[in-house]
């Protein structure tokens, strides 16, 4: 193998999404969701509650001394679904936070699936030897039973998320909670992502090697300077960069 472990971004690199979070039919079933606990919204109100709250917590994070050297903050969703509840007078626990944002992303999600050869690379990589791990900017509310949902969640030797650590790629310190807990050096390692901000130019700024996949979910922005640049999405040809021997190859894409 070429790499002794392989990083990986998710969505727009494993995985298709497409999300309408500004859906009427969203907000209506929130706002039953909310009634049905005694929270009462209509849903234009809960829409822009929502929204301002999440504001709120990302700007707060910002400008709180505790995170202000921080250039990348992330906040734990389920805290804006929690005082949604409180400001109509409810007492709600972290599980009904959590099981509400988990409706959220249900009611909000168009469509979720696989790249084509997505698990079947993973395998691969891992049947070589490979160190597999997942390093991605999102909600561990809504991402691990996304995981669980596409048969992902087995398939890497360790799950990153960001909200899980208060910081999202690109900052240097998401990177090194994955190579300094597993103890992985980074000339020995590559990420694989579609983001040349988040992925590559974080990724570079540690010491690792990059792939960068140009997919549907890709920012609009000129290509990086990856060490390997694919500017549509094809998962075989990933593989083929990291070394996976042709037979191996047929069941990828």
């Amino acid at each position: 193998m070429r790499y002794q472990n392989c990083i990986f971004d998710l969505y727009g690199t494993l995985v298709d999404i497409r999300t309408d979070e500004g859906s009427p039919r969203l907000w209506a079933h929130m706002a039953e969701i909310y009634r049905r606990e005694g929270a009462l919204y209509q849903p234009d109100e809960l829409q822009s509650a929502y929204v301002r709250l999440v504001g709120e917590l990302e700007s707060g994070k910002g400008s709180s001394p505790a995170y202000a050297h921080e250039a990348h903050p992330e906040i734990q969703l389920e805290k804006a679904f929690q005082q949604l509840y409180q400001a109509k007078g409810i007492e709600a626990g972290n599980e009904l936070a959590v099981r509400t944002g988990q409706a959220f992303r249900k009611y909000s999600t168009e469509y979720l699936r696989l790249y084509p050869g997505a698990a079947e690379l993973l395998r691969a990589l891992r049947a070589q030897g490979c160190g597999v791990w997942l390093l991605s900017n999102a909600q561990s509310i809504f991402t691990r039973p996304e995981l669980e949902e596409l048969g992902l969640d087995n398939l890497f030797d360790g799950i990153y998320l960001s909200s899980d650590y208060s910081v999202k790629k690109p900052d240097a310190r998401f990177y090194q909670a994955l190579l300094q807990t597993r103890n992985i050096p980074p000339d020995s390692a590559v990420m694989v992502g579609n983001d040349g901000v988040c992925d590559i130019e974080g990724a570079r700024a540690v010491g690792l090697s990059t792939i960068y996949i140009r997919s549907n979910l890709s920012p609009q922005e000129p290509l990086p300077p990856a060490d390997h640049v694919l500017e549509t999405m094809d998962l075989r040809q990933v593989g083929r960069i990291l070394g996976i021997p042709e037979p191996s190859l047929e069941d990828i894409g």
